[in-house]
């Protein structure tokens, strides 16, 4: 029988799924312009409000949503490469290094997205409190910056596939279920301590993960419909 492990929490998983919806119709509205392009500006405020959900989760949250778990050290990713570290319940190193370059990626997104003005349709709730030429600056990093994540973005869906094809990993599964299930004779691959942290999951948890996107929700409303 297999060992099923709690991997991903409930905020965790909503806060992917929402994320991918979020980015897939900022996409589009951007594509379709026009009056469409509000829609754009609200998709980036959701965005804006979960990733200042993630980081805070990724220090308080539950033991595989904390950075501090998966963190990609150089020796972490030598040692992945090389086939000599041991399999891990969340992240692998490569895994992290794509997290933390997408949050990276769409935080810079999000930021120069306050600042934008196109003079047409859309000017970003921050655009009248700084010169044109930071403006300027900031639209064109922000237009620029829209190939940067489609690569990454690209790159996350090819190794999706990868490890389902060559690995037989499903990791799609256990980010729709939360849980992450071990054949026994796998477990020898894991060290004994990572199996025993399963992430906690409960009504509580759950309950702070809410109120905690509600405030970072208020709080990024207020700032920019100031």
């Amino acid at each position: 029988m297999k060992k099923i492990i709690r991997v991903w929490d409930l905020p965790i998983r909503l806060f992917h799924w929402l994320l991918v919806l979020c980015i897939i119709g900022s996409f589009i509205s951007v594509n379709l312009g026009g009056n469409a392009i509000q829609w754009h500006a609200y998709f980036g405020y959701s965005v804006l409000t979960l990733l200042i959900f993630r980081i805070v989760w990724g220090f308080v949250g539950s033991t595989h949503a904390r950075f501090t778990s998966f963190f990609p050290t150089k020796k972490a990713i030598l040692d992945y490469l090389s086939g000599s570290s041991p399999r891990v319940l969340g992240h692998n190193p490569i895994g992290a290094l794509s997290v933390f370059a997408l949050l990276f990626v769409l935080s810079v997104q999000v930021f120069t997205g306050l600042f934008v003005d196109d003079e047409i349709a859309f000017q970003g709730p921050l655009a009248k409190f700084v010169p044109g030429w930071v403006v300027s600056l900031l639209s064109g990093i922000h237009e620029g910056n829209q190939v940067v994540i489609y690569t990454l973005i690209t790159i996350h869906i090819a190794a999706i596939w990868f490890y389902k094809r060559f690995k037989g990993e499903n990791l799609i599964k256990p980010m729709i279920s939360g849980d992450k299930e071990i054949d026994p004779s796998e477990e020898a691959k894991y060290l004994p301590a990572d199996l025993g942290r399963a992430s906690k999951d409960g009504v509580l948890q759950r309950a702070f993960a809410l109120l905690l996107l509600s405030i970072i929700a208020v709080v990024v409303g207020y700032f920019i419909t100031k």
